[in-house]
């Protein structure tokens, strides 16, 4: 159970979530970084929402459809782990990770289950150390409830921005 109110954007601050997010209209104590740019990678992930759950913990959310299926049926891996990537990102942020610029160094996944469109995927973040050049963080991520997939990962940082930010 989450100890964050669900109107939380009344409450938040602009330290609590990622630099240039928005509470989102339709979706009441989430926010969101709105569109991606149309044609980048991440605009193939869909819309994300984020939200501080507790002390070093957030909570990423995606809704998956059916241009994220693999052949078989279920969630392609590939769009499972591009989605955790974005999360620890996002979610380190909202959890407490210092603002900086940031690249991922690495990343596990555990395949538990096989994820479906047309629900939600929740991707439950939990900063586990911050250092002065590196992040480590894990979590799960569930569907339904259940969980689906296990990670962790560590983000490094580094002293520029991308191209496009300098």
């Amino acid at each position: 159970m989450s100890d964050v109110p669900e109107d939380f954007s009344a409450t938040s601050s602009p330290s609590d979530v990622p630099a240039g997010a928005k509470p989102d209209p339709d979706h009441p104590g989430w926010f969101s970084w709105g569109d991606f740019p149309r044609g980048s990678f991440a605009a193939a992930t869909g819309k994300l929402l984020f939200k501080p759950d507790g002390s070093g913990r957030a909570i990423v959310r995606m809704f998956p459809n059916e241009s994220h299926m693999n052949m078989g049926g279920s969630l392609h891996g590939g769009a499972v782990m591009s989605f955790i990537d974005m999360s620890i990102f996002a979610g380190g942020l909202c959890a407490g990770m210092e603002r900086a610029h940031y690249v991922t160094l690495d990343l596990t996944t555990h395949f538990i289950a096989r994820g479906q469109p047309g629900e939600p995927l929740d991707s439950h973040v939990e900063l586990i150390k911050q250092t002065r050049g590196h992040a480590f963080l894990q979590g799960v991520v569930k569907q339904g409830g259940l969980p689906f997939y296990s990670f962790t990962g560590t983000l490094k940082r580094v002293s520029r921005g991308n191209p496009s930010e300098r």
